[in-house]
């Protein structure tokens, strides 16, 4: 089976077109080396599947005839992806909510309220009183 048609039917690509310009893109890998969408899938083969900026690592267990069902794809890959991949795009997703892009206008009354506390903060303030103290000390002499 193609491995196209293979990453359609057990729905990892909404479309087959998806599928085959992600083989093209270099996006999909076997055995560590870039693939053409016409290369065939064999049983335990390990396949490398860049998509939303998380690599999936899948390993065949069995092809199917055709395009199958959600629930009944498990068996025809196991998932071997790791971890930590799935946390870095949680931290991504955290980090890209916050923060707005360079030059997108004024800040916000929030962003305002930061700088100021961050200004006014403690730590700020202790390097800036001991010198006015020290003044007031030598008039009094």
């Amino acid at each position: 089976m193609r491995v196209d048609k293979f990453l359609w039917c057990v729905r990892y690509f909404k479309t087959r077109s998806l599928a085959t310009e992600a083989c093209r893109q270099g996006k999909v890998k076997i055995g560590g080396a870039n693939v053409k969408a016409s290369r065939e899938v064999y049983i335990s083969d390990k396949i490398r599947v860049r998509k939303n900026q998380i690599d999936y690592e899948i390993e065949v267990l069995d092809l199917p005839t055709s395009r199958v069902g959600a629930k009944i794809a498990g068996l025809y890959v196991n998932d071997i992806t790791p971890k930590e991949a799935f946390n870095k795009m949680e931290l991504l997703k955290y980090s890209r909510d916050y923060y707005r892009k360079k030059g997108s206008g004024r800040p916000t009354k929030k962003d305002r309220r930061d700088i100021d506390d961050w200004v006014e903060s403690p730590k700020n303030e202790k390097t800036e009183d001991p010198a006015p103290d020290e003044e007031k000390k030598n008039e009094f002499k």
